[in-house]
């Protein structure tokens, strides 16, 4: 197979990831009990000076998730832009393939320790289509 096929398989994985983020980890709704809301509604209560600025960890907790989303986005893109580039220069996109590869291992060691399994195991397909669009890739001359 053709390292663009890799590659447009992460990208699609990724925007899923992404959705997957926005819609259940970003503006999901709190399950699992008044405990929950109790926790989310002393993030948001507890306001402190950062930096000559107004913040509260809900702050924090929320930029932070509004921060992965837009990452997501813009790698989704750029895997999609790099499988286009692939076709003509496959050899070009391997140092970049690599960084992303590690990124993404690295990520699914932190998701699947300080969150949940489900986008760990996503992470690793994702660095699994990057590992492949390497291999597939022609080695630089």
């Amino acid at each position: 197979m053709k390292p663009a096929i890799f590659l447009r398989i992460a990208s699609v994985l990724t925007f899923i990831h992404c959705a997957g983020h926005t819609i259940g980890g970003l503006f999901g709704k709190p399950r699992n009990g008044p405990e929950e809301i109790a926790v989310q509604e002393t993030m948001k209560g507890h306001v402190f000076n950062v930096m000559g600025s107004m913040r509260s960890y809900w702050d924090f907790f929320f930029g932070y998730g509004l921060g992965v989303t837009i990452t997501l986005l813009i790698q989704g893109l750029l895997f999609w832009q790099l499988a286009t580039m692939s076709r003509t220069n496959p050899a070009w996109t391997r140092p970049i393939l690599v960084l992303l590869f590690f990124n993404f291992v690295a990520m699914s060691v932190v998701v699947w320790r300080y969150f949940f399994i489900a986008p760990a195991i996503t992470e690793l397909f994702i660095a699994a289509c990057l590992a492949a669009a390497y291999f597939t890739a022609a080695a630089p001359a």
